[in-house]
């Protein structure tokens, strides 16, 4: 299997910072650890989003997402999120993306607290008009796009 294709996990740490009165996260957070997921697993693919925008003239957009809550996590906890190709098209992605708590103990599953699907779609820099994703990124992508 190659290395787009198995979903990425990034850990995400639950500060202070992330949760509301109760200590539990805020839930528009979870969308900033996806975010953050997703910018780890393009640079792990080698495909560096300044760099793209200095080059290409191009960037990605949120276009659309879908999120549902399961369990929450809380301050201090450690998140597994993950981020996986759901779909291609030639302007546009669908990313599969999950929130797990990391177990405590070796031996145990993750508990899934979250999980979600984001559209980004690929634009041009400076007019905010949609494109083509660049070759190189679907090639890093390991994805043909419908």
């Amino acid at each position: 299997m190659n290395k787009a294709a198995a979903p990425f996990t990034w850990p995400v740490r639950v500060y202070w910072e992330d949760t509301d009165a109760g200590g539990i996260v805020f839930y528009a957070n979870y969308l900033k650890f996806f975010e953050r997921a997703r910018t780890e697993w393009l640079r792990h693919l080698g495909v560096e989003q300044q760099t793209l925008r200095d080059t290409v003239g191009g960037m990605f957009v949120v276009s659309d997402t879908q999120v549902r809550y399961h369990r929450p996590a809380r301050l201090d906890d450690l998140l597994l999120v993950t981020a996986c190709v759901q779909e291609a098209g030639r302007a546009s992605l669908t990313i599969q993306q999950t929130a797990r708590l990391k177990p405590h103990e070796a031996g145990e599953p993750p508990v899934l607290l979250c999980e979600g699907t984001i559209r980004i779609g690929w634009v041009d820099a400076a007019k905010l008009r949609p494109q083509r994703i660049p070759d190189v990124v679907l090639q890093a992508l390991c994805v043909q796009p419908t």
